[in-house]
């Protein structure tokens, strides 16, 4: 009696075909940008659901931005909460750090990848906020365990690299808050497409400025005033060179009119305490 044959693939055809499966899993959903601004870290996502977040808190200064299958990278974030929590309270809450937890995503995700069947269809950002812009760490962990440590931006899911180079185009160092936020909607936006509204936008900060915990959800009026601000802060960018923006100023006040005052840059809130309410 024979024996039927399976066939047979290298490794190196499995590696690959694993990967490729993953990469078509991670590029079907939606980009997120994470990028630095003057007073933080900023994490920005498409996302009209209100239950499922795309990013989330995992300790006092460090923030988490995945895309991919959302039980997936549901599970990782639990692990790395449950690793800071011990770890806080075994050692020192200053022991617990992003690198740390990119380490262990690394290991995890590398592991899966290469003992699985299937590979884990998540791309995953770490961002650690620091005491100064100098301090803050933005590590990019992919499906097969590797991690990149990015310089002030990261963007995964989706068409990645595409968002990727209409940001490099509007980002710079030292954004203020609307800024910052109208460069990221600007990426994710394809060109020509309109703006999703404030419903279906998922927007956080890991804000410098707070005491203890540094993250905070924005949602409601507090992220319609801030897209109102990154609205005229992007028409202010549009402005005929020729005419200086302390003119319209001048001549308000030769009018009798008072200037506009700007809205203010800072996430203004009661913390967000995880819930998503």
């Amino acid at each position: 009696m024979s024996i039927p044959f399976g066939g047979y693939a290298s490794p190196e055809q499995i590696m690959r075909d694993r990967a490729e499966y993953a990469r078509k899993g991670i590029a079907r959903g939606r980009s997120v940008v994470v990028m630095q601004y003057a007073d933080g870290i900023l994490f920005v996502a498409p996302n009209p659901s209100k239950a499922l977040h795309k990013i989330s808190e995992i300790y006092d200064r460090i923030g988490f931005a995945a895309v991919g299958r959302y039980n997936e990278f549901e599970s990782l974030r639990l692990a790395g909460i449950r690793y800071a929590d011990i770890n806080g309270y075994t050692f020192n809450r200053n022991d617990v750090t992003g690198r740390g937890l990119a380490n262990l995503y690394a290991q995890h995700l590398g592991m899966i990848f290469t003992e699985s069947i299937k590979s884990f269809e998540v791309e995953i950002v770490v961002a650690e906020v620091g005491d100064s812009p100098e301090d803050d760490q933005i590590y990019r962990i992919t499906f097969d365990g590797s991690v990149f440590d990015e310089q002030g931006m990261a963007v995964i899911g989706g068409q990645s690299d595409a968002v990727a180079g209409r940001l490099k185009e509007r980002y710079s160092e030292g954004l203020p808050l609307p800024r910052a936020l109208d460069a990221a909607l600007s990426a994710l936006t394809e060109p020509g497409g309109e703006r999703p509204p404030a419903t279906q936008l998922e927007v956080a900060v890991l804000d410098r400025g707070r005491e203890h915990r540094k993250f905070l959800r924005l949602t409601g009026p507090r992220l319609e005033k801030l897209l109102e601000a990154a609205k005229e802060s992007q028409e202010g960018a549009r402005q005929p060179a020729g005419e200086q923006p302390g003119e319209a100023s001048a001549g308000q006040a030769q009018a009798g009119q008072a200037p506009d005052t700007a809205p203010p840059t800072a996430p203004e809130g009661d913390i967000d305490t995880g819930s998503g309410e």
